[in-house]
């Protein structure tokens, strides 16, 4: 049974989907001069704060046209990543909601939400598109096996985990290269912008969707939720996050380079840790952190301090030896 206040909840963000929502087609002018996207353009080229390669002493020793040059392959490969990975939400989550009851307040905010991930694929496949960029996204190993990924709907705990590995990093990175004030193209600015913009929303459902479900579970499955919950975190957050061999084939990039970036580099770690800050909060509230959870948060190397409220802003990699 929901309770009261969870319906609330989910009514308030079914309003919000109906009457603040955005479209990649009415809310980007993609023809205005101001949104073409220039090959040469200097504002491609990765933030030092924000991106693991770009954080590297390799990289930031390069002319700057090749710098250029791998900054909008890999900002065009993020994007192609994450429209695979919303493909793989909508069909887990339309999966779930066909097996809710009448009359379910799950039902129409999930319905509202692969609504506003089906924009979000067309957004970011445009901007591929103009990039001018021929990415492949995701590495090989997850493309070829993405299609199965929907099946763990059938375990809406650990699915709905799996949505948060997706969303936050992605999230998490979008939003720093915008409190960092990094000057990007302004397609690439707007996309971030609609896209946090909605993610909020997401983000504060399946922080709530697993607050009342794992609420559900008894001792034994706690137990191994907790365990799987970094487990997942970092498969999907490296899956996201880290490009695939072409990138390094297509740029020469050494590697031991691609080695450090991610994740050996004490910088690089602490980025991915930082990822990880509002969701090991959750685990906190969750009651899934003890002794064997912790050890597996520290073995995926994403173990670190939690944040004191969701999208607290955190610098700790830009001091990072």
């Amino acid at each position: 049974m929901i309770e009261q206040d969870y319906r609330d909840m989910l009514q308030t963000l079914s309003e919000g989907s109906v009457h603040r929502r955005f479209d990649p087609y009415l809310d980007i002018d993609w023809d205005a001069p101001e949104m073409r996207m220039d090959p040469k353009d200097p504002r491609w080229v990765l933030s030092e704060h924000t991106d693991p390669l770009g954080a590297h002493p390799w990289y930031r020793a390069l002319p700057l046209e090749r710098r250029i040059d791998i900054g909008r392959w890999r900002m065009a490969n993020v994007q192609k990543v994450g429209l695979s990975f919303e493909s793989v939400l909508i069909r887990g989550m339309l999966q779930y909601v066909m097996r809710l009851p009448n009359d379910s307040a799950e039902f129409r905010y999930c319905l509202h939400e692969m609504t506003e991930e089906c924009n979000h694929i067309q957004m970011f496949q445009e901007f591929v598109n103009r990039t001018g960029a021929d990415v492949p996204g995701m590495r090989a190993l997850y493309r070829n096996t993405m299609a199965t990924w929907s099946l763990f709907a059938k375990w809406p705990v650990v699915f709905f985990i799996g949505i948060l590995a997706g969303e936050e990093p992605i999230d998490h990175i979008q939003k720093n290269l915008i409190r960092e004030g990094k000057d990007c193209p302004p397609a690439m600015l707007r996309v971030m912008e609609i896209h946090i913009a909605e993610e909020a929303r997401h983000i504060s459902f399946a922080h709530r969707f697993l607050r009342e479900h794992v609420a559900r579970l008894g001792r034994i499955e706690r137990g191994i939720t907790s365990i799987v919950y970094p487990l997942v975190m970092r498969w999907l957050g490296g899956a996201i996050v880290v490009p695939p061999p072409e990138f390094a084939k297509r740029f020469d990039i050494p590697r031991e380079v691609m080695r450090e970036a991610f994740w050996k580099a004490p910088k690089s770690r602490a980025m991915l840790r930082e990822c990880f800050n509002d969701v090991r909060m959750l685990a906190d509230q969750l009651e899934l952190m003890n002794p064997v959870s912790r050890a597996v948060w520290r073995w995926c190397g994403i173990d670190g301090p939690s944040s004191r409220f969701r999208g607290e802003p955190h610098r700790p990699a830009r001091n990072a030896a």
